[in-house]
């Protein structure tokens, strides 16, 4: 491109400037779009929405133009400059997102508790019910609820409309103030059977009825999801299976183990009820029946076990609930258990996250053998640098930092040796920015420097401005100032862009 809004001046001696250098530069759409999009964050978390506004609307693709836009002017907006922020939706091509611009400005002035200028700016949405939404629950939460319901009899859909009662109900429960967040259930129940669209129908009434419990209310909590197992039972599409299991795990949270067996029983994929089996264990664990527990969650892992490939409607959601029953099996103690089924998940991506899970479970428990054991069972060494941040984040948790800093110098170690440079400077950016949380500036300092010579032997352009954005904020964070040697490395990425 022959023009830039960085100049090279300064990204020669700035990392995000040297990033939206290089971003501005990629010739192929696709990638300069990915580009873009990964600096525009760094801007904004700077306040710098002129050139984040700039860089936006410099891309080609109309469509992730205009999400860029949306995310600067909601920014403008929770900067108070209103102004700027709804010319950059007018700017907007597309008329749904130049709306959906306006929401997301609306929604940023509810949030800072300028009411009376998101409801300004919520008249001129199209479809303003979500923002309405939105300014009903901040009035509520700042105590005027007669202004909240007024707002909500606004609202033309009825299931945003329940959305907006339901998150009011959700703050009364949490307060302890359950007559009210029942009085509150039963308009949202009324409300939800106004919804046209089955499924959304059902969703809906399965949220009432698991706040309806959260209230107190168990009676009304298993009448409301029986009404939804009705509907769902009348589908008869790939939804049916989802909702009813769903129905089955709100009735066992309801204490209706009858109900939530022979909901359970018109479940057809065994996906589904083995979701369902595992959602059972992880409520008889919340209320000390471990027996009950074990045998829902073995009888989850029997059924997905069982299930043919011919019966798999996702193979990769199937692979993905086998992590999630693996690291349970961590997380109720049974850390050798869970090593054994991860270890048996056909997806290679799928295992390693399933046993990177299990390692942090088993660092969150203090049982450092079987976490080391979870840990050497990943081969990939990518794989490996980032479950030892993971399990170092663990130790941080619990409040160990001598374990934590262990664990990230180790990963320093493995990420030595991690084959793709992209890879390897991400996990370097990450474990910088954990030993800055550490207190460990000075040698989170000597990371970053270092691994800014890792990202120029980047060979993708889009990755290789992807990592200097993230290291770029290591900088920040570490207060880093980029030094001669470091200009020069900016200056080498230049030079080899221009050849």
């Amino acid at each position: 491109m022959s023009e830039h809004f960085i100049s090279r001046e300064d990204a020669r001696g700035d990392l995000l400037s040297c990033a939206a250098y290089l971003a501005e530069e990629i010739g192929g759409s696709d990638d300069r779009a990915e580009a873009i999009a990964a600096v525009i964050p760094h801007y904004l978390a700077k306040g710098e929405v002129d050139l984040a506004a700039e860089l936006s609307n410099s891309v080609d693709d109309p469509f992730v133009r205009d999400r860029l836009l949306i995310a600067v002017a909601a920014k403008c907006a929770e900067l108070d400059d209103d102004e700027y922020a709804l010319q950059l939706a007018e700017a907007i091509e597309e008329y749904g997102l130049q709306s959906q611009a306006r929401e997301a400005i609306a929604l940023t002035k509810a949030e800072k508790g300028d009411l009376a200028g998101a409801r300004a700016v919520a008249d001129s949405v199209i479809h303003p019910d979500h923002a309405l939404g939105g300014i009903a629950v901040k009035q509520a939460e700042r105590g005027d609820e007669a202004a909240a319901l007024e707002t909500i009899s606004e609202i033309d859909y009825p299931g945003s409309a329940a959305i907006a009662l339901l998150a009011i109900t959700s703050m009364k429960v949490e307060k302890g103030e359950n007559e009210k967040a029942v009085e509150y259930l039963e308009t949202a129940c009324s409300l939800a059977l106004e919804i046209e669209h089955d499924e959304e129908k059902i969703r809906t009434l399965i949220d009432i009825g698991n706040l309806y419990f959260d209230a107190k209310r168990g009676d009304r909590a298993i009448e409301t999801l029986d009404r939804a197992r009705e509907f769902a039972e009348e589908l008869d599409n790939v939804h049916r299976d989802n909702l009813l299991a769903a129905a089955a795990h709100g009735f066992i949270r309801a204490g209706s183990v009858e109900l939530a067996d022979r909901t359970l029983d018109a479940v057809t994929d065994k996906t589904q009820i083995a979701t369902a089996l595992l959602g059972f264990a992880r409520e008889y664990w919340r209320r000390d029946e471990h027996d009950d527990a074990f045998e829902a969650l073995d009888e989850a892992y029997e059924v997905l076990r069982s299930q043919r490939e011919t019966e798999t409607r996702d193979s990769k959601l199937r692979y993905g609930l086998f992590g999630s029953i693996a690291a349970q099996f961590a997380g109720f103690e049974r850390g050798e258990r869970g090593i054994e089924i991860a270890e048996g998940i056909e997806d290679a991506d799928q295992a390693k996250a399933a046993l990177s899970q299990i390692a942090q479970i088993m660092t969150s428990q203090g049982n450092g053998e079987l976490a080391r054991q979870a840990l050497n069972s990943i081969e990939d060494e990518t794989a490996r640098t980032f479950a030892l941040i993971g399990m170092s984040d663990a130790a941080a948790r619990e409040g160990s930092k001598d374990e934590s800093l262990s664990l990230l110098r180790e990963a320093v170690d493995g990420g030595d040796t991690v084959s793709q440079s992209s890879s390897r400077a991400m996990a370097f950016s990450e474990i910088a920015s954990r030993l800055i949380d550490l207190g460990e500036a000075d040698e989170a300092r000597k990371l970053a420097s270092a691994n800014l010579e890792n990202i120029a032997e980047i060979k993708s352009e889009s990755a290789k401005v992807v990592a200097l954005a993230s290291l770029s904020s290591v900088f920040a964070s570490a207060g880093i100032a980029v030094s001669e040697e470091q200009n020069e490395i900016l200056r080498s990425i230049l030079m080899k862009n221009i050849l």
